[in-house]
């Protein structure tokens, strides 16, 4: 039976901008009530509260840092505290470095270690926090991470990010395999998105990536928000990652 989002209390991180953002107005618009997290934008976040409160639900903003252990658990405890319950995490907050892929000294330590915080370690410390609130609802707790083709790809932003997203693919499996019947994890691996993130790469390789794809196109954000909800309504899928890309890398989808 369909999982209804009316009424759920849904935590979004890195929810204030780009794909986050659209995710949130999503939840919002089947009656969810959307805690949006924020490293550096708190105009935007502030911004995208007061619009989804006009959708008739609730929400508020939670500054915090995902790469950090104790501020990823922040976001569930203000969560909890301001809604009263948890019911779902969307695990949108990532983290990358734009540099030349092959480039070994490319990225410090410092670049690779943050990407491993953000990308893995920190949907791990919020699951982790999640657990005794995700078991104590009657129909449990729903886990998304927002992953990237570029964690089934040798390529994409950066060596690190490309690295820490196949990292995060396989906590995604171990986290769903061993967190019981009460916990749905999957994952979303979006292409191409022409968010501010996305702009970042130079014109002709945007123009490349749509040539590339089978569909000659960048992922709609429309599109890929969907895929989050059906997710999240879908009671039998665990586990597994949907690739929303444009047909970019339908060649490898069977890896």
């Amino acid at each position: 039976m369909p999982y209804k989002l009316k009424d759920r209390s849904v935590l979004i991180t890195g929810g204030s901008r780009g794909l986050g953002a659209v995710i949130a107005r999503h939840f919002a618009s089947q009656g969810s009530n959307i805690a949006i997290n924020y490293l550096h934008s708190a105009g935007a976040a502030e911004k995208l509260a007061v619009e989804i409160r006009g959708m008739g639900v609730q929400a508020c903003v939670i500054q915090a840092d995902c790469g950090k252990i104790a501020d990823c658990e922040k976001c569930v405890e203000e969560t909890i505290k301001v809604f009263g319950c948890l019911d779902i995490i969307i695990g949108n907050a990532g983290w990358t470095k734009f540099s030349d892929f092959g480039d070994l000294n490319a990225l410090s330590e410092e670049d690779w270690d943050k990407c491993w915080a953000v990308n893995v370690k920190g949907n791990l410390a919020l699951l982790r926090k999640a657990l005794p609130a995700f078991n104590s609802n009657p129909e449990g707790g729903c886990f998304i991470m927002t992953s990237s083709i570029a964690g089934t790809s040798t390529a994409g932003s950066s060596m690190a990010y490309s690295v820490t997203k196949c990292a995060q693919l396989h906590l995604m499996k171990c986290l769903a395999q061993t967190q019981g019947q009460k916990i749905r994890v999957n994952a979303v691996l979006p292409g191409l998105l022409l968010t501010e993130w996305g702009k970042k790469y130079p014109g002709e390789q945007i123009a490349a990536l749509k040539e590339r794809s089978v569909l000659k196109m960048e992922t709609d954000l429309d599109d890929c928000a969907d895929a989050f909800v059906m997710i999240a309504k879908n009671t039998s899928m665990t586990g597994q990652k949907i690739a929303v890309d444009a047909g970019l890398m339908v060649s490898a989808m069977s890896n």
